[in-house]
This record gives C-alpha cells, structure tokens and sequence, in this order.
C-alpha cells in the first residue's frame, strides 16, 4: 500500500490544504474517495488513518484532508494551533475546499492508470456530512455519497436570536475544546456568511435534489447528532439507503488518540457497509 502524508495543497490567495491518500499500487481501477471531517475535527483524529487503510486494501484510493480553517497548521495538523483561522472559517470555505480536494485528486491521479478519476465518492462526517451533501447536489464529479453521522441542517446550530445578538454584539464566541481545553472562537462572520448563502447552504433543499446514490449510516447511541437527522435526511431522498448502527455513538466508538491497532467493531460495519455499497 502507498500512504502518502501530508502532501500540501498550495492555492493562489487563499489558505493551503493538507491531503493524505491512502491507495494500492497493485490493484487497478480503484475509484476515489474523498473524506469530509467534521466540527473541530481533522484528518488524522482517531482511527481515521486505519480507516482509510482499510478502504484501500479493499481496492480504493482514499484520500482524506483538513479543511483550510480547522484551525491547524502544515506543521501542526491536529492540535488547532491557528485559532485565528479556525474563527474565520465557514461553511462556503469549507465547500470550496472540497472543491479545490476534488480538482486536485483528479489532476494528481489522471497519469496513474492503476486510479479511476471518473468515479469519486464523497464521505463526510458530521458537519463533514453536510458538507459533503451540499457538494453533490451540485458537481456531477460525484458519483456517489456516504454520510457518517450527518447533520441535516446547519441553520439550527447558531443559537437563539438572543444568543445570536449577544455574538452580533460581541463580535466573537468560544466553544471550548474539550480535549485540548483551548477557548475556540467564532467570529460573527460565520453567520454572516451563512444568512448571504442561505439558499446554497441549504441541506434538506439539496438533499432532495441528489440523483447519485446515497447511503446514510447513522449510531443508534449518537449524543452529538441525534438519529433523527439522519432519518430526516432520508425522508427527503427516499430512494437513498439508511443504514443504523447499533450501540455506536457519534465516533463509531473511537476516540482520539486510537491506540489500537485494528478499528472498533462500530467503525468496521461502516466500513464493511460502505465498501458494499460502493462496489
């Protein structure tokens, strides 16, 4: 197997991105797939590495990167370092970021005869998810979707409106990490942008307008993203497959670090139910 780490994404004007991909150099033909982090998450938490090992021993090439504003570094990928850009990061930055993701995977793999460039499946996870279902209503690049644990609107995570003045008048609030127990910040931009695109950040609008194939996979024990969202999502593409985990929380039951060696029995039926349905 080929892992290749931390290659970075270098882009006129704008934030660089860091991109691992994981792929056989023995098996032909293997599609792309391309992983969506979610909310304070980046490439390399938990057992994402073995994740992706695993996709690519099943004849894939995943590839998986940070968005630009998650708050990490070239040098510094998982602890939030930057915390002025994750402030300033929001949800049309991260749809052109993985823009940008699917554009390069393309034009990286096009002289690699062993990658096919014209089948590309989006998997995103959590916030990642809507993300990655607002992307394939709208490239015809994508030829199929997996949310992991989705959320199904973005609209509903701003807060009251007397929360909302109290940030307009601030101009900034904290979330804290709690692993890294660092004040995370938010700048009132994040709703500013979200209020000027509403339409385009719209997720049940989009999800309706998905014609490719879409598998929801979803934790009957998710305290972050409750299973209702998921059940949400499929009433509005009915011809989309939901796929309940049972006993497994919002990580699949991983955490971060990981430090075993194989994935947890939740996060391997993901596994094994998305290479089903992708092949």
């Amino acid at each position: 197997m080929i892992i290749d780490k931390n290659i970075i994404l270098e882009r006129d004007g704008k934030k660089p991105i860091l991109i691992d991909a994981f792929y056989s150099e023995d098996k032909t033909n293997q599609p792309i797939i391309i992983f969506c982090h979610g909310y304070k998450g980046f490439k390399d938490w938990g057992a994402w590495d073995l994740m992706a090992e695993a996709f690519a021993n099943a004849g894939f090439c995943f590839i998986k990167f940070n968005f630009s504003h998650n708050g990490g570094t070239m040098e510094n990928p998982i602890d939030f370092p930057d915390l002025e850009a994750f402030g300033n990061n929001n949800y049309t930055k991260e749809l052109d970021d993985l823009d940008a993701v699917i554009t390069w995977s393309q034009n990286h793999f096009k002289s690699n005869s062993k990658i096919d460039t014209n089948t590309i499946c989006l998997i995103g996870h959590s916030r990642g998810g809507g993300i990655a279902l607002l992307k394939s209503s709208e490239d015809q690049r994508i030829t199929k979707l997996i949310t992991l644990a989705s959320v199904s609107d973005f609209a509903s995570r701003f807060g009251s409106e007397e929360a909302l003045k109290t940030w307009k008048e601030d101009g900034v609030k904290y979330v804290e990490n709690g692993r890294t127990k660092q004040q995370m910040p938010h700048y009132y931009q994040f709703f500013e942008d979200f209020e000027t695109h509403k339409a385009k950040l719209d997720i049940k609008a989009a999800t309706t307008q998905i014609d490719i194939p879409m598998l929801i996979i979803h934790g009957d024990n998710d305290n972050s993203v409750n299973i209702s969202e998921a059940e949400a999502l499929q009433q509005w593409n009915p011809k989309s497959q939901l796929k309940v985990i049972e006993n497994a929380d919002h990580v699949f039951n991983t955490k971060h670090p990981w430090s075993k060696s194989e994935l947890s029995e939740e996060l391997k039926t993901v596994v094994e139910t998305a290479i089903q349905f992708i092949i």
